[in-house]
Formats: C-alpha cells, sequence, structure tokens
C-alpha cells in the first residue's frame, strides 16, 4: 500500500446476485441496488442498470430484456457485469477524483481462479485502482463484529440471493467452508413452481418473493418470536391461470410455503452440518458455546434460526443488520487495510 492510497475514496463493494451493496471510506452505505441491467435485444444497448432496470423486469415489451449478469453468486456475463460496475462506480464516485479508489469486493467461498480473475479485471476496467477481494463469509463476519482475529472458532452462515457461503474462522483466516448454489433466489423458485403445479397459477419471480417476506417461514412455531402484526398466516394472491390464460386469485397459508421450501433448507442445513463435522474439534467446541451467525437476506425467513438451532443442537443468531454484513464487512477492510493485510 502507497503513502497515496490514504487519498484515494475506498470502496468496499458487496457484489451480489440479488443485489449491489456500495460502501465508501468515511461515508458507510451509499448505493443498495439490484443486480439488474435492461438492455435493448437488437444493439444489445444498455438502457437501464439497478433499480429503474429492476422495476422493468417481466414488464418489458420483446425488443428489452432484462438481465441478471450474476448467477449463483458469479460473474454470468462479463461484458454486462463491467458496465454494471462502472455505473456503479461512477455514481458512488459522483464526479473527477485525482486518485483511483482502492476497491475491496466479497466474492463466494469456491470461486475458480479464472471467475477471480474476471472480477478483478471488471473492477479495474470500472475505474478501480486495484481490486482486492475477500471471501463473503469472511466479509459477513467482519461486518458482524466477529472476533475474527481471536484464537477461537466462530462460524458465520451467509445466505444471500445466489449462493449459501459456510465458513469458521480462527485467528484470521478461514479453517472450514463451503458453498453451495441454493439461497434466497431458489426459494422464491420453489413457491413459484409449488403455485403452479397445485394451483396452475402462474407467478412472476417478484411475486414469489413478496410471498416469502409476508408469509414465509422456516419452523412451525416461528411466531412466537414476532410481533403481532408480522404474524400473518394467509396472504390472497392473483396471477395468471394456466387453463383459461385469465386472472385468478388464490390465498396461500404459511404452512404451504413452510413445505415447499422445506428441500432447499434441507440443503442449506446439510452444508452447514457438513462444515461443523470437518472442523477440528477444539474449534467444533468453541462453536458450541459462541453459537451459529446468520447472515445475508436468507437469515430474515422467519423461523430458520430455530429451525437450524433445532437440526444441529447449536444455539443460532442472527446478526444485526444481516442484509448489509457484506458491504460493511467490505468497508470495514477499505478503510483499515492495514489491519486486513492478511486477508489480501
Amino acid at each position: 500500500m502507497s503513502f497515496l492510497d490514504g487519498f484515494s475514496k475506498n470502496l468496499g463493494i458487496d457484489l451480489g446476485t440479488a443485489n449491489t451493496l456500495a460502501y465508501i471510506k468515511g461515508r458507510g452505505i451509499v448505493i443498495d441496488e439490484p443486480s439488474v441491467v435492461a438492455v435493448e435485444r437488437r444493439d444489445n444497448r444498455v438502457i437501464a442498470i439497478g433499480t429503474e432496470a429492476s422495476e422493468m423486469l417481466e414488464r418489458t415489451p420483446q425488443d428489452i430484456i432484462t438481465i441478471r449478469p450474476l448467477e449463483n453468486g458469479v460473474i454470468a456475463d462479463f461484458e454486462i457485469t463491467q458496465m454494471m460496475l462502472k455505473y456503479f462506480i461512477k455514481k458512488t464516485l459522483k464526479g473527477f477524483h485525482l486518485f483511483k479508489p482502492i476497491i475491496v469486493i466479497g466474492i463466494p467461498t469456491g470461486v475458480t481462479s479464472v471467475e477471480r480473475r474476471a472480477v478483478e479485471e471488471a473492477s479495474q476496467s470500472a475505474g478501480g485502482k486495484k481490486a482486492i477481494l475477500i471471501e463473503e463469509p469472511m466479509a459477513a463476519a467482519i461486518g458482524s463484529n466477529l472476533p475474527i482475529h481471536k484464537a477461537e472458532g466462530n462460524i458465520i452462515v451467509d445466505i444471500g440471493g445466489g449462493t449459501t457461503d459456510t465458513a469458521v474462522m480462527s485467528l484470521g483466516g478461514i479453517v472450514e467452508s463451503e458453498s453451495i448454489k441454493i439461497a434466497g433466489d431458489d426459494i422464491d423458485v420453489d413457491i413459484k413452481e409449488y403455485l403452479k403445479k397445485n394451483y396452475r397459477l402462474e407467478i412472476g419471480i417478484k411475486s414469489a418473493e413478496r410471498i416469502k417476506k409476508q408469509i414465509g417461514n422456516a419452523y412451525k412455531d416461528y411466531d412466537v418470536n414476532y410481533e403481532k402484526e408480522d404474524k400473518l398466516k394467509e396472504l390472497e394472491i392473483t396471477g395468471r391461470d394456466l387453463v383459461t390464460g385469465l386472472p385468478k386469485k388464490v390465498k396461500l397459508k404459511d404452512s404451504e410455503i413452510r413445505e415447499c421450501i422445506k428441500d432447499s433448507l434441507d440443503s442449506i442445513i446439510a452444508s452447514i452440518k457438513r462444515v461443523i463435522e470437518k472442523t477440528p474439534p477444539e474449534l467444533a467446541s468453541d462453536i458450541s458455546e459462541n453459537g451459529i451467525n446468520l447472515a445475508g437476506g436468507g437469515a430474515l425467513l422467519k423461523g430458520l434460526d430455530k429451525l437450524i438451532e433445532k437440526e444441529t443442537g447449536i444455539i443460532t443468531n442472527i446478526s444485526d443488520d444481516p442484509l448489509n454484513c457484506v458491504v460493511k464487512g467490505t468497508g470495514i477492510v477499505c478503510e483499515n487495510l492495514k489491519r486486513f493485510k492478511n486477508l489480501q
């Protein structure tokens, strides 16, 4: 790190499948927008990025398509990802700056060297001096204020849109980890497919996400932990009848959602168990004492903490501000590059 790095507006970025968040040194979180790009089919011209593009999802005419350039936490469309990063960096920095920023980016565990280079090249071509990549569970742990530098085991489960990353940390490093391509987006698809199969009703993915947020739950007695206004047990949904092609309304119960997302949740819990089983005994003992920490948007699914606790026998806690743990972690790193030099 050079002397001039102290004058640059370093950025922390959570480049997520569902949302991209940006943290600027000294200002906090300044960007939180969907990772969506709208493109004209005819000439591949980008016409909208982020929130504006997200509002077009499943509402565009035939000559416009909406793209999520990241799939399962990795870059699926390099060129579109570059454009999206350039847009968010320019929007974050707002104007001319003498020194290019160092960009700290949270990436899923287990990405290949090719995928790492793709992220680095996209960041540098988007205006960064250099990119520092840290694994998302480590960023989430830093953003959750876990004591990662201590000689004790801590485990975090970061459930994002495209991936669920589980990692055990000690002495500032990751001891055991696993990343699976089952997360929040899969739960949305589970709900969408359930309605198609059982009600012959077609809904959009945004409607499925709304159902998940309003009556989605992982555990039968989830509502004991929630305020009365959150105890919504039934929801009326409008979609397209697959038989008649006309609009149709159905009422969904929370128990139906719990059942239809069970397989995805079982896969997430199985991944957590595998990581714990591979963890050295002394650190596993620490985890038993310290508990499991949940981060990411998936951590907000009602009752998920109680389900994991029941299945693992280990107390499970939801991090403060789970949606922003990763970007806060990248922000803390970009403000303390010397302290976190080992992560680079």
